[in-house]
């Protein structure tokens, strides 16, 4: 099924399950309201759900080389759908972080298996373009959360975004059972970590890997608390605001994809020089954010940051599968979103910690270096 219908089907479930996954982004101002946290605890519910599907995404991407991407990606989003119900009815805040992290273990199928099943239906020739057309499906998820939990929370009921999350989720899989999809080894096993970082180049993406994950995440986990805080915007600006982000980002892994898909040199290298690129502005990005002290411009502001910070997963991934064999997309694809992840657990409390402390100026400067940082990781990949 090499068509963009795959392409299209795939990329519907990777919206779905981003509206559970990235629910949580929106909700952070009503939780810290319901529940009177500091900026640093509300940062907790960012790492809740990041922690759970990091801890789970090696086993999510062994199940997937094992036996494809069908069963694991119907299987995730019907855990997803009851992992967002229990955030909805949560009465305490440490039962709001048990359910997140649930929500995030059900979600580490999300990338090993669509990385995998995007590689399966591409058209020939637009390998780039079909995995960030998939990669949209996140920033398009993630802004239909923000719109729908923002929407939920201004009317007094976040929770109710939640239910709608998981109701969709439901509905999508079933719509998803229906997928073929291809078989995998059938043999469960433990994935060659060793042999995937025997690697430079994979080694060099895992490391901007890691301090891109850290800026995506943090930015996204705090731009509506830094509208409301330090520009004095409304919810539902700054909920706006995050939605915004999302579609300029999605704007930005289409250009990138199809960018990537015209330039006449290996994969690996093409994904990796616009990922280059996307890191420098995004570094420049971070401190023009701080430059803005009124509510539309900020929102401009992070709407142009958006299309570089989040436009980056789809080269991300484009130059990880293309560095190894697609029967080895969902152990490399683990190794890859795992280091992310890690940028993003200890990213979001750090910057809450410099927001009570210091200001938010100098959490986006932090997020500054930590894009100049990647991008210093990639300049051996973009020679190569």
């Amino acid at each position: 099924m090499r068509e963009w219908r795959g392409v299209g089907l795939v990329a519907g479930w990777q919206v779905s399950a981003s509206v559970c996954f990235y629910a949580v982004f929106a909700a952070t101002a009503f939780l810290r309201a319901d529940f009177g946290l500091t900026r640093f605890r509300t940062g907790l519910a960012v790492t809740a759900v990041i922690g759970g599907y990091t801890l789970a995404l090696f086993a999510a991407g062994a199940v997937v080389d094992a036996y494809g991407e069908r069963r694991p990606m119907v299987a995730g989003l019907l855990m997803m759908a009851v992992g967002c119900v229990a955030v909805a009815f949560a009465p305490s805040y440490p039962l709001v972080l048990a359910a997140l992290f649930f929500v995030g273990v059900a979600y580490a199928t999300a990338m090993p298996a669509t990385n995998r099943a995007v590689l399966v239906v591409a058209p020939e020739g637009a390998r780039n373009l079909a995995m960030n057309v998939k990669q949209v499906g996140v920033t398009v998820g993630s802004g239909l959360s923000a719109a729908v939990v923002t929407a939920a929370g201004t009317g007094g009921d976040w929770g109710t975004g939640f239910l709608v999350a998981a109701g969709v989720a439901v509905l999508v899989a079933l719509v998803f059972a229906g997928y073929e999809g291809r078989s995998g080894s059938g043999a469960l096993a433990l994935p060659d970590v060793r042999g995937l970082l025997s690697g430079g180049s994979y080694r060099g993406l895992l490391v901007a890997g890691f301090f891109l994950g850290a800026a995506v995440f943090t930015t996204t986990g705090y731009v509506v608390l830094h509208m409301t805080d330090s520009v004095l915007a409304s919810a539902a600006v700054a909920g706006g605001t995050l939605a915004a982000i999302q579609v300029t980002g999605s704007l930005g892994r289409l250009g990138g994809g199809a960018v990537a898909d015209r330039l006449a040199i290996p994969a690996a290298t093409a994904n990796a020089r616009v990922l280059l690129v996307q890191a420098v502005v995004t570094a420049v990005g971070f401190v023009a954010v701080t430059l803005v002290g009124t509510p539309l411009v900020a929102a401009a502001a992070f709407a142009l940051l958006g299309f570089f910070v989040l436009g980056f997963p789809g080269m991300y991934y484009g130059c990880l599968t293309a560095l190894v064999d697609d029967d080895e997309v969902g152990a490399a694809t683990a190794g890859g979103q795992t280091a992310i992840n890690l940028g993003g657990l200890l990213a979001p409390p750090a910057f809450g910690y410099l927001a009570d402390t210091a200001g938010y100026a100098l959490g986006w400067y932090g997020l500054a270096g930590c894009a100049a940082l990647a991008a210093l990781a990639l300049v051996p990949l973009v020679r190569e």
